[in-house]
């Protein structure tokens, strides 16, 4: 074969090849990722000054007025003596037990001289539904005996004097001053100080100092009602485990809420006394009370 047909057959068989040959495909080119301006950092939320907080505080006590205008010491109580051994054996157990329980007591034992005169153990038999039963009794009975031995039978209507007692601390001597002789107090109970730390009205854990700050932020003569507001509230909506925030008046006010169940439906199921339908803890309530009244010991509850 010549070279000229040599060059014309190489000819047609690249012509051929590129014919029929393929374009590559070529990946399409991703687009640029978009600059993200940095984020700007958030603003610290700016904390609540003094003054504002003392603002809010009063104005979540007046609301709580509003909301429980019949709020009183929960134990049931004649004369000062009752109300300080009732306020004694409230210690551990509820105000419930104790008013359901010292019927019986005051019956057989009415004055501080009967019940320093009393059997040791027949008082504990009376006050065993209260729990810590024999070292209330001997809690009990040495009052009464400091009763009548040093005050004449009759329940001191001083701090200094009733804290000398036997069981009697600060928050007992609160609440006998403020509801038996009409003495201003803040009785800092279990409630009471999960509530104002929740409020944020003191970072306080002792006791005393949550009852000095406290009083810095009301007037005296605000200082017992607060008390049972609080302790009303403490125990009817704003519970220890699941708060009823749902169902609670002072949302607006509160810097917690959200710890315990917001719907509203589910929040109402946890109100409890008079709140959700229920008895209170008094046996014998105060008139204007809006609830049922207790039923005695050995009674339904329900």
């Amino acid at each position: 074969m010549g070279s000229k047909e040599t060059s014309k057959t190489t000819s047609k068989a690249i012509s051929k090849a590129t014919k029929s040959a393929k374009p590559a495909k070529v990946a399409p080119a991703k687009p640029a990722p978009a600059k993200v301006a940095p984020a700007k950092p958030a603003r610290p939320v700016k904390p609540e000054s003094r003054l504002a907080m003392v603002r809010r505080a009063r104005k979540i006590n007046r609301e709580l007025a509003e909301v429980f205008p019949y709020a009183h010491p929960e134990l049931d109580f004649r004369n000062p003596f009752e109300l300080v051994v009732a306020t004694v054996l409230s210690a551990q157990t509820t105000d419930l037990r104790v008013n359901q329980t010292t019927p019986a007591l005051f019956a057989k034992y009415p004055t501080p001289e009967d019940l320093a005169a009393a059997v040791p153990e027949e008082v504990e038999e009376l006050i065993r539904p209260t729990g810590f039963f024999r070292a209330k009794t001997k809690s009990i009975m040495g009052l009464a005996a400091a009763l009548r031995d040093d005050f004449g039978g009759e329940v001191p209507g001083r701090l200094e004097d009733l804290v000398k007692l036997p069981g009697v601390g600060r928050k007992t001597a609160f609440v006998v001053l403020g509801n038996a002789y009409g003495v201003p107090g803040i009785t800092v109970d279990t409630h009471f100080m999960r509530l104002v730390r929740r409020w944020k009205w003191t970072e306080q854990e002792d006791p005393v100092k949550i009852e000095a700050e406290i009083a810095e932020i009301f007037p005296k003569s605000e200082w017992t009602m607060l008390s049972h507001r609080v302790i009303f509230h403490g125990r009817r909506i704003c519970h220890a485990r699941k708060p009823a925030c749902g169902a609670c008046p002072i949302t607006h006010l509160c810097p917690s809420y959200g710890e315990g169940e917001t719907d509203p439906e589910k929040a109402k199921k946890l109100l409890k006394y008079e709140m959700g339908g229920f008895p209170g803890q008094r046996l014998n309530p105060p008139p204007g009370y809006p609830g049922r009244p207790a039923p005695p010991l050995g009674a339904s509850d329900g």
